[in-house]
């Protein structure tokens, strides 16, 4: 029993200055519900970016590109927080878009989607994305550039191509280019499912090239067969969730994990499920570190990385 009452709830005190540090510190005292589970899940990603034997992976869904969150992230590989990315193919979507110039606006959940669309204006969420500043866009933007890809080869993994496309990119807030500077591959087994797949589609029909999803597995293996240790951040749920998890139960499961989701594990579905259910499945390991978050990822992830960067800058 006494076992139970080893941690006092206190109250918190925030000051005028407070630090990101000093407010995890407090969220952690406070003990109860999400707050202590942003302040242990900011503790483990901490100790997974500074342990010298992990592998992490960063996996997140494609609709946080189309947010400001997106500067955290490329922010993030930038500071070599990050190995590997794993992804949906939308990331190549909006991510190739805002590189491009492709405004988003910010709008509203209650919006007429009517006259949205009798405007040409797409919406994610509260995001208003104009339809010239999207699909139109991508889809010219690979086609002018396909054909020096094409030149020596005819086939191409998806890491690869995130790695081309990375190169021609000129924003230093892309993903794409500061995993292409950095050196972190990005896998999207999901990359067809897209603007950009679609438009890759049409032009194999013109330019007879293919697409190689199996050298990219084989990389994904290998990795987790080479590290020591692995661990991963885990935005949101669908095949990037999945694909991170499913790679790493062939070394019996990553060693650190932390997810943030919106969604319950009570329907079942993998993007609800808790990181103790990956446990039964070998994808974490019994004894790793590990926390969920549940609520919005565009409220937690800059404080994430704010707390990582002062705790590494101190």
């Amino acid at each position: 029993m006494e076992d139970l009452k080893r941690k006092l709830v206190e109250d918190m005190q925030i000051k005028k200055g407070i630090s990101i540090k000093e407010l995890i510190l407090q969220y952690e005292r406070s003990g109860a519900f999400m707050a202590k589970n942003l302040a242990d899940s900011c503790k483990i990603f901490l100790e997974m970016v500074k342990d010298e034997e992990c592998f992490v992976f960063l996996s997140f869904t494609a609709n946080l590109i189309a947010t400001g969150i997106r500067g955290v992230i490329s922010s993030m590989i930038k500071k070599g927080y990050v190995d590997a990315i794993i992804t949906t193919g939308g990331t190549f979507d909006h991510d190739i878009a805002r590189s491009l110039g492709g405004s988003y606006f910010s709008g509203d959940f209650d919006a007429d989607d009517v006259q949205l669309h009798e405007n040409s204006i797409h919406r994610l969420g509260n995001v208003f994305i104009p339809m010239n500043n999207y699909g139109p866009l991508i889809e010219k933007f690979v086609r002018n550039n396909l054909e020096n890809l094409i030149k020596d080869k005819k086939v191409f993994s998806p890491s690869e191509l995130a790695k081309f496309f990375g190169s021609i990119i000129n924003d230093d807030n892309s993903i794409l280019r500061q995993a292409y500077l950095n050196n972190v591959p990005i896998y999207s087994p999901g990359i067809l499912d897209s603007s950009f797949g679609t438009a890759l589609f049409f032009e194999s029909q013109l330019r007879k090239f293919s697409l190689d999803f199996f050298s990219d597995m084989k990389e994904l293996l290998e990795i987790v067969y080479t590290y020591k240790k692995t661990g991963a951040l885990i935005i949101g749920g669908g095949i990037s969730k999945h694909h991170t998890l499913w790679w790493n139960q062939f070394k019996d499961g990553l060693d650190y994990g932390v997810y943030i989701t919106s969604v319950s594990e009570y329907d079942g579905s993998l993007s609800g499920a808790r990181p103790k259910e990956a446990i039964t499945w070998n994808k974490l390991n019994p004894i790793a570190k590990n926390s969920f978050i549940i609520t919005d990822a565009t409220i937690v992830i800059p404080i994430l990385y704010a707390f990582v960067e002062e705790s590494l800058n101190e």
